[in-house]
């Protein structure tokens, strides 16, 4: 039986030119268009020295507290990619650091997300990597499996399907699935340019705020 010891090609990735364009769209207003339930979970941080990614997913799933798939992805992994690393959460012990890491940058992985803990935080934010994590910890892994790659995963709260688009910015994690991709995209470049024009307006001290009292009274408080 290999369910739960298994690797599959990923073979779908969203188009190089559409990550560009999500990467520099904020996590948060990707998020908002996408009604909000496409967020990976609060606590994901960013260690490396990239501090905005997209790109496209490359799963792993990792059994607790090991990384001999992760080692496997970082080599099986195209430049661009996204390698998004179920850990199980747990942040008792690191499942990378700072040579993993560093040979992921130099495969031209894009970034490596991970549901757990890594170590070797201060040399994982001098390398052209993205890294996010939920926790840090001196505890080094084990190198004995199980594990999947190519296989969907869940990652802060979100299910992942090899080949999703990854967002990744100080903010957080979103995930957007393959087909949905370039209409989010498009909606957060809108919702992120109305941002960008309520800046202004706050900047000349001009922003209209009159929908609040509206709101207010539509719901009908009293004193509003």
């Amino acid at each position: 039986m290999t369910l739960g010891f298994r690797i599959k090609p990923v073979t779908t990735r969203v188009d190089a030119a559409l990550c560009a364009r999500a990467a520099r769209v904020p996590a948060a207003n990707l998020g908002d268009v996408v009604n909000r339930i496409q967020t990976m979970r609060g606590g994901f941080r960013a260690f490396g020295g990239r501090r905005a990614v997209a790109g496209p997913a490359f799963t792993v799933r990792a059994r607790s507290g090991d990384n001999l798939m992760l080692h496997r992805a970082i080599d099986l992994a195209e430049p661009g990619d996204v390698i998004v690393v179920d850990a199980g959460g747990d942040l008792s012990i690191a499942i990378t650091g700072e040579l993993m890491m560093g040979w992921a940058a130099k495969r031209g992985i894009a970034a490596v997300v991970i549901d757990g803990a890594v170590r070797d935080v201060a040399q994982l934010g001098t390398m052209h990597l993205g890294v996010w994590a939920c926790g840090v910890t001196p505890s080094g892994p084990y190198k004995d499996g199980p594990g999947e790659i190519g296989y969907p995963v869940s990652c802060g709260g979100q299910v992942v399907m090899p080949g999703d688009l990854i967002m990744a910015d100080e903010d957080g994690v979103v995930v957007l699935p393959a087909a949905d991709a370039e209409a989010a995209i498009a909606a957060g470049e809108a919702h992120n340019a109305k941002e960008v024009r309520a800046q202004a307006a706050i900047d000349a001290g001009t922003w209209e705020r009159g929908w609040v009292l509206e709101s207010l009274k539509a719901k009908g408080c009293e004193g509003a």
